[in-house]
Formats: structure tokens, C-alpha cells, sequence
């Protein structure tokens, strides 16, 4: 036999050549193995976070977020919550952030879809003031399904979307059924 036939090979006229991988891919191929041989031994024997470990640490900065939104947006009193809703552009600012963040649950124009209406007299949470309604956005109702937004929003944020709330309160747009205790008095 010739080294010309010990190279190639042939069957039903097709010809097998013998060539070797490219240098590239078996590098990439070996590198591959040794990753995943320290991956193992990280994990598995050398006390690596485990998905559980990670989890735990997810939670705890949550709760962390939780506590620093607690402090982030500050109530103030209910006349200098109606100086801040005064500013120029605030109401644009909310209704954006609204439409944005809010207009699934409770509707484009307020009228309540998964949440409540927030145009009639009636409320779920509070009495309706300036500082329930802040409060309510910032601390959010999770037993309602609603998230609290004192993470996301800015305070400037929170307050416009509050301003643009109390600017539509009282217009009792038909939608949702009434929820919660009516209240008779409302700010402007």
C-alpha cells in the first residue's frame, strides 16, 4: 500500500480525507473542560454559593430597598404636600408617570379596570388626602396586588402622579363599581 491510500479513505466514491481540527477549536474544547472541571470543584466540593445562598441575598436586599423607601419619599404635612402639588408642569409629570406606570390597573382616564376607581368619592385606603395618596403609592397595598413605588419613583415623580390623582378626584368617571367608604369632603 502507498502512503497515498493510507491518507485517504474511499466508499461508494466518496472520499474521506483524514483532516485535523482547527488549533482554535480544540483549545476552545480543552478550555472548556478545565472550566468545567473548577466549575465543579467550586461548587459542589469547595463551598460555592448555592442557588439557595444567592436567593438569600436577593431577599435581604430587597428587604433593604423596602426599608429605604420607607425613608426616601418622607410624608410631609398636608399644607406643604399642597404647595409641592402647585408646581408648574407637575400635573404633566404625572399624568405621564401615571399613563406609564399605573393606567393598567386603574385605567387611562382613572376610572378603574383591576384597581379601584380613583375618581369617585369612595376610598379603599385612607380618606383621600394628599398624604394618603402618597402614602398609598409609596408603600403600595400588596394584599390588593398593587407594588409599592417608592423604589421606582423619584419623590418629584411620586408627588406628580399624586397631584394628577387628587386633579381628577371628584370627576366620577363611570367605570368600576364603587369600593371602599365614601368620603364626602375633597381637597383641591
Amino acid at each position: 500500500m502507498s502512503d497515498q491510500e493510507n491518507k485517504f479513505h474511499e466508499y461508494d466514491g466518496i472520499i474521506e480525507h483524514d483532516n485535523p481540527l482547527p488549533t482554535w477549536w480544540l483549545w476552545t474544547f480543552f478550555l472548556t473542560i478545565i472550566f468545567a472541571f473548577l466549575y465543579y470543584i467550586h461548587y459542589e466540593l469547595g463551598g460555592g454559593p448555592t442557588l439557595q445562598d444567592e436567593l438569600k441575598v436577593a431577599m435581604a436586599e430587597i428587604e433593604q430597598g423596602k426599608s429605604l423607601a420607607q425613608t426616601s419619599a418622607p410624608l410631609e404635612t398636608e399644607e406643604s404636600l399642597a404647595e409641592d402639588f402647585k408646581k408648574d408642569g407637575l400635573l404633566e409629570v404625572g399624568a405621564a408617570q401615571f399613563t406609564a406606570k399605573c393606567a393598567a390597573c386603574h385605567g387611562q382616564q382613572l376610572e378603574g379596570m383591576i384597581g379601584p376607581n380613583l375618581t369617585d368619592k369612595f376610598w379603599m385606603h385612607g380618606k383621600g388626602t394628599r398624604m394618603d395618596i402618597v402614602k398609598v403609592i409609596r408603600d403600595g397595598v400588596p394584599e390588593k396586588g398593587m407594588p409599592p413605588w417608592g423604589p421606582v419613583l423619584k419623590k418629584e415623580e411620586l408627588y406628580a402622579v399624586s397631584a394628577y390623582i387628587l386633579s381628577k378626584k371628584g370627576t366620577s368617571l363611570q367605570g368600576k363599581e364603587p369600593q371602599g367608604e365614601a368620603i364626602e369632603e375633597y381637597l383641591k
